[in-house]
């Protein structure tokens, strides 16, 4: 390569650590340059290719779509460099960070448990997770993997299919005590009912009445942002909650939580799936890693008889 060529891998480095880091400096710090000389580079960058890849002002940087789609393909063109440089030296373990966005229940009951036992088989990658029942975008939070539950949209984004579960409405005994079983679904909407306050693709709860749908809006005194905590307020008596099995499965087991208005119950089910960015031959070894060791681990809670297999 001559003087006046560019060194585009070092270019993709350097705008991946700007990005990563949200600013010149940090990325300064760790590539031990100059803020000024981060700043050129990623200014020379943008010039060549003629696009604007981020706005900059004096609090943060902003990513132009021009720049989100640079970033995703030059954080997988480096993995792929990454991996074929050990593969070259004869050590192709994954190594890097991994970065999971997981709903809060399904999180804290089945991908939290499986982090030590992952590690201890890849020692060199490193996990950041975060846990909501928000639906992020996985481009703007630069995550490498989501674990969604319910209906997918439609996008660019690759599911793998990890299994399914049944629907079921369930109070505590104690709530049943003070309002009563509902035996109808009237009786139902007579009584307190937990929602969510964030948009769902499903937003009523569906019963089977005569053979059609009738349909129940979960707008009652308390409305959450997570569904651990409405299966926490359900325990607690404060109202009526729907949750998947794989959630409150073992709380109807151990008597807790107890279902209602089976005999309306129209069987629908939320699907888990993990989705990813880019083809599943072209992910990063590190990436590829975790699904893997997420779908061998989705056959134990699929025996657990809360889900049932994809």
């Amino acid at each position: 390569m001559s003087r006046s060529e560019p060194n585009r891998a070092a270019e993709m480095e350097t705008f991946v650590r700007v990005v990563e880091r949200g600013d010149f400096s940090a990325a300064a710090r760790e590539l031990r340059q100059s803020p000024s000389a981060i700043s050129k580079l990623v200014a020379r960058l943008e010039a060549r290719l003629g696009a604007q890849l981020m706005t900059r002002t004096t609090r943060r940087l902003q990513l132009t779509a021009e720049g989100e789609a640079f970033y995703e393909r030059a954080t997988r063109i480096l993995a792929d460099l990454d991996e074929a440089e050990r593969e070259a030296a004869g050590g192709a373990a994954p190594r890097g960070r991994v970065r999971v966005n997981c709903s809060v229940s399904f999180g804290q009951m089945y991908v939290l448990p499986l982090v030590p036992a992952f590690l201890a088989r890849f020692p060199e990658v490193t996990l950041d997770i975060v846990l909501t029942d928000q639906v992020v975008d996985l481009v703007e939070q630069r995550a490498d993997v989501a674990i969604r539950i319910g209906p997918l949209a439609s996008s660019r984004l690759v599911a793998r299919k990890l299994g399914q579960s049944r629907m079921a409405v369930v109070a505590s005994p104690e709530h049943l005590a003070r309002h009563g079983v509902p035996r109808t679904v009237e009786d139902l909407e007579r009584q307190p009912r937990i929602g969510f306050n964030f948009t769902r693709t499903v937003r009523g709860w569906p019963f089977l009445v005569e053979g059609r749908t009738v349909t129940v809006s979960p707008n009652g005194p308390v409305q959450v942002g997570d569904g651990e905590t409405s299966r926490l307020l359900a325990l607690a008596g404060v109202g009526l909650a729907r949750h998947a099995l794989f959630h409150i499965g073992p709380d109807i087991a151990a008597g807790t939580l107890v279902p209602v208005l089976e005999e309306l119950n129209p069987g629908d089910i939320e699907e888990i799936h993990a989705v990813f960015v880019g083809r599943p031959g072209r992910l990063p070894a590190r990436t590829r890693a975790f699904l893997d060791f997420l779908a061998e681990a989705a056959g134990e809670m699929n025996r657990s008889g809360w889900t049932t297999p994809p």
